[in-house]
């Protein structure tokens, strides 16, 4: 069985679930799930996680995210992007480059995100997306969501292309929604390529063909990245005596002072005297002790 991330390359028209179940066939192992949802109609870096590796899928989707997004100003749809219906066209030739980058960078920090009704987030153990399908429009919280940084990398009016960086539960779509808004001429999403979660690159993607030939050839190992790599950031401790080699392996609290200065939250790689990965421990101040955040050891 394989252990650990593939970087896969979502393409257009599959669903992230549709990557799941083509990665069971391919991997030959039930035990296989993704780190976080793309539309069907987005593309891009898609982290899976194998085996053990699953225990990952949480920690991953915590991860920030880069996006290239192609925003096109003038059109509202019930989707927030251009598969959807639209709802609404306003004229946009009015706007210059000048307004609309203004109002573009004026969305980096924090910001109170309404989800889209098309969205996979639950209400009442209902999918938003199954009720709008049904034709149900229902109140949503907004949601605190950090826009880290964008960069416009291109603007011919009305469409604008730019790359965002941003926190977990940010929607692109909504925020060209959001920023068409700003600009009073409505807008909405036309291409999303997601191009980097976490350590995971776009450069290093590998399509499921991809994958399928390195199986026939006998070297889908290749593509497996080890669960430590995931962590390789992160500072390391090592156990240096038998008990507390046995408490780290148990997923035990413990006191460590082969160290530095550590602060409340500081996490590391923990690794058995004989070498072996056994997960992330982090530090907690008030009690002096390091405490299993995740556990890989085992079964």
């Amino acid at each position: 069985m394989y252990d650990g991330i593939i970087n896969v390359y979502k393409e257009k028209g599959f669903t992230s679930f549709d990557v799941v179940a083509k990665m069971r066939g391919i991997l030959g192992q039930r035990k296989v799930g993704h780190t976080g949802t793309l539309d069907p109609a987005a593309e891009g870096v898609l982290p899976v996680c194998a085996g053990k590796g699953t225990r990952l899928c949480d920690m991953l989707t915590d991860h920030d995210k880069t996006y290239r997004a192609t925003m096109l100003l003038g059109v509202v749809t019930d989707t927030q992007d251009t598969t959807g219906a639209i709802l609404e066209e306003k004229d946009a030739s009015h706007l210059t480059e000048e307004e609309v980058r203004e109002a573009i960078m004026s969305f980096v920090g924090d910001y109170d995100q309404i989800p889209p009704m098309y969205s996979a987030l639950k209400v009442d153990g209902k999918k938003l997306y199954e009720l709008a399908r049904e034709g149900k429009v229902i109140e949503r919280k907004a949601r605190p969501v950090t826009i880290h940084e964008i960069v416009i990398e291109s603007m011919n009016l009305p469409e604008v292309v730019m790359s965002v960086s941003c926190s977990k539960g940010t929607y692109i779509r909504t925020l060209c929604n959001d920023i068409g808004e700003k600009l009073s001429v409505g807008g909405c999403m036309k291409e999303l390529l997601r191009t980097k979660v976490g350590r995971f690159v776009l450069e290093e993607t590998l399509t499921l063909s991809d994958l399928q030939k390195l199986k026939e050839e006998g070297r889908l190992e290749e593509a497996v990245f080890p669960l430590e790599a995931v962590f390789a950031e992160l500072p390391e401790i090592r156990a240096t005596e038998e008990s507390l080699d046995k408490l780290m392996k148990n997923g035990n609290p413990f006191r460590f002072k082969g160290i530095g200065p550590v602060s409340d939250g500081d996490a590391y790689r923990a690794y058995s005297m004989d070498g072996q990965f056994i997960g992330v421990y982090e530090y907690s101040e008030e009690k002096h002790m390091f405490y299993p955040r995740k556990i890989f050891l085992g079964q």
